[in-house]
C-alpha cells in the first residue's frame, strides 16, 4: 500500500471582531510574529506533514503570502481565499485538495502552539482510523441548561458526567475520501450546521468511528482579548518538545564531517556534548578557561577562538555555549565583582559568542545552542543575578531566531537540576537519583542541536521527575 501525504490545512477564515481588532486576529503579532505564522512554523516543522494548505479571510492573503514567502515556508502549496463559515472554508479547501486521497489536518490557524506531540499522535492514529479529533478532559463541572428565551434566567436541565467529557481542539484530521463524502451528504440537509469537521463526520457518517488523541491545555484557541495577552505569556515561558532521539547511526550520518564549537568544553555537559560529537564523527573544537585560557566574556578570545577554527575548516555547523557560574548571594550583599563577572559571563558571553560565529553559521546553515536554567522563569531569593541573566539568554534566543530565521538555527536547553561539577561547587552532594547526568542531557542536546526547529526552548527532565526547582542546571 502506498504511504498517503499528510497535508495540513491551517483554517483562517476569522475576522477577529470577539477580539476587537481592526484586522483578523490570525494576522495580530504575539512573541515577536503574528499567530499565524506561528501556527504554520508548527506544521512546516513537523517531518510528518507534506504539505501545508492555507485559507485565509478574504481580502487578507497578501500578508499570508508576504509571511510565507519571507520565511521560507516551502511547504504551502496553496493560500486560498477562506468562507464565510467554518464549514464553507472546509470545503473549499477540500476543493484545493483535488481527488487524490491522503489524510488531511484541519487546524485552527489561531491555535498557535499547537505541539509536535499532538501532531505526531493525530498523525499516528490515522494509521488505523479515518477519522481523528484532538481533545482535553474538562476540569470543569458541565452543565446543560434549558432552552430558554433572552433576558430569562437560566436553569439547569441536567449535570453531564464529568469523566466522559472532553473539550474539543484541532488538528481534526481525515481521510480525504471520508471528509469529503461527509461533507456532500451534509450540503444536502436543509439544516445543516456544525461548529467543526468532526461533527459533520459524527452525523453524516456516524459508522466512521472518530479516535480521540489528547491535546494539551497549552493548545489554547486564542478568542477573546485576554487571549492575546495569555497566548503571548505562553511563548514567553514556551517550552517546545524535546525532539525523538536518534539512533547511533543517524547520529553519524548528521554528524561525520561537520565542525563544531564547544564553549565551556572542559568538563560537565559541554565536555560530554565534544565527547559525544567526536564519537560520532565531528570535529570537535572545545575551548574553557581552564583548557585553553578562553575567557568567554572578553570579545577578543571569543575572535581568537573563531580565528583558530577557520584556520583549520572552512565551515563552522554547529555552536554550543554551555559556560556560566552560579553565584548564590542576596544582591544587596554581593560585590561590583562578582556582578560584573556573573553578568559577562552568563550573559554577554552568549552576546559574543553569537555575533563572532553568525556570519561562519548562516553560511553553513548551521545551529545555535545556548543553555538557560528553571529559575528563568521567575526570579528567587539569592539567585538575583543567575536567574535574570537566564531569563536573558531565553529572550535572546527568540530574538536571534526571528532575526536569523532562514539562516541559523538557534535554540536553548534548559535542563532540570544535573549532576555536574559547578552544582557540586555551589551545592555539594546530593542524594542518588534527583538530578540529571550531564551526558544524558548532552546527548538530548545533539539532538536539539540537530533538528530543523528554531526560536524553542526545550526542558529536559528526569523521566517521572519533578520540575526543577533549585538553582543551577549545569
Amino acid at each position: 500500500m502506498t504511504e498517503l501525504r499528510n497535508v495540513a490545512v491551517i483554517l483562517a477564515g476569522g475576522t477577529g471582531t470577539r477580539v476587537g481588532m481592526a484586522i483578523p486576529k490570525q494576522l495580530i503579532k504575539i512573541a515577536g510574529k503574528t499567530i499565524i505564522e506561528h501556527t504554520i512554523a508548527a506544521f512546516e516543522a513537523s517531518s510528518l506533514v507534506d504539505e501545508i494548505v492555507i485559507l485565509m479571510a478574504p481580502g487578507h492573503l497578501d500578508p499570508v503570502r508576504a509571511i510565507v514567502q519571507n520565511g521560507g515556508y516551502d511547504k504551502v502549496t496553496q493560500i486560498v481565499e477562506g468562507g464565510q463559515t467554518r464549514n464553507e472554508s472546509t470545503s473549499r479547501a477540500l476543493e484545493a485538495l483535488g481527488t487524490q486521497e491522503c489524510n488531511v489536518l484541519f487546524h485552527d490557524a489561531v491555535r498557535p502552539l499547537v505541539s509536535q506531540t499532538i501532531i505526531s499522535d493525530v498523525v499516528s492514529a490515522l494509521a488505523t482510523h479515518e477519522a481523528v479529533d484532538t481533545a482535553i478532559p474538562s476540569a470543569d463541572t458541565i452543565v446543560r441548561v434549558h432552552d430558554t428565551p433572552a433576558g430569562v434566567t437560566e436553569t439547569i436541565e441536567d449535570v453531564l458526567p464529568r469523566h466522559l467529557l472532553r473539550r474539543g481542539q484541532t488538528p481534526q484530521a481525515f481521510r480525504l475520501s471520508v471528509i469529503r463524502e461527509a461533507y456532500g451528504l451534509a450540503w444536502k440537509d436543509p439544516g445543516f450546521t456544525a461548529t467543526d469537521d468532526c461533527t459533520v463526520v459524527l452525523r453524516y457518517l456516524p459508522e466512521v468511528p472518530i479516535a480521540v488523541v489528547p491535546g494539551h491545555e497549552r493548545n489554547m484557541k486564542v478568542t477573546e482579548p485576554i487571549d492575546v495577552y495569555i497566548a503571548d505569556k505562553l511563548f514567553q515561558l514556551h517550552s517546545a518538545d524535546t525532539p525523538a532521539q536518534l539512533t547511533d547511526e543517524q547520529y553519524r550520518e548528521a554528524l561525520a564531517g561537520k565542525t563544531m564549537v564547544v564553549f565551556g568544553g572542559s568538563y560537565g555537559i559541554g565536555g560530554d556534548i565534544a565527547d559525544l560529537a567526536r564519537g560520532f564523527g565531528a570535529t570537535v573544537h572545545s575551548f574553557s578557561r581552564s583548557s585553553t585560557n578562553t575567557h568567554v566574556d572578553r570579545r577578543p578570545d571569543i575572535a581568537a577562538a573563531a580565528s583558530l577554527v577557520l584556520k583549520e575548516t572552512d565551515t563552522v555547523d554547529f555552536v554550543v555555549n554551555t559556560a556560566g557560574v552560579l553565584p548564590i548571594s542576596e544582591l544587596a550583599e554581593t560585590s561590583e565583582e562578582t556582578i560584573f563577572a556573573a553578568t559577562e559571563i552568563n550573559y554577554l558571553a552568549p552576546i559574543f559568542i553569537a555575533q563572532e560565529f553568525y556570519p561562519h553559521l548562516a553560511a553553513s546553515g548551521g545551529s545555535l545552542l545556548l543553555f538557560t536554567s528553571s529559575s528563568y522563569t521567575r526570579g528567587r531569593k539569592g539567585y538575583s543575578l543567575y536567574s535574570s541573566a537566564k531569563a536573558a539568554v531565553v529572550n535572546l534566543t527568540q530574538a536571534l531566531a526571528d532575526e536569523w530565521s532562514g539562516e541559523v538555527r538557534v535554540n536553548c536547553v534548559n535542563p532540570e537540576r544535573t549532576s555536574t561539577p559547578m552544582r557540586t561547587k555551589a551545592f555539594g552532594e546530593e542524594p542518588d537519583g534527583t538530578l540529571l547526568s550531564s551526558m544524558e542531557v548532552a546527548r538530548q542536546s545533539l539532538d536539539v542541536l540537530l533538528a530543523n526547529q528554531t526560536g524553542h526552548i526545550i526542558d529536559i527532565r528526569r523521566e517521572g521527575g519533578p520540575a526543577a526547582t533549585g538553582g543551577g542546571s549545569s
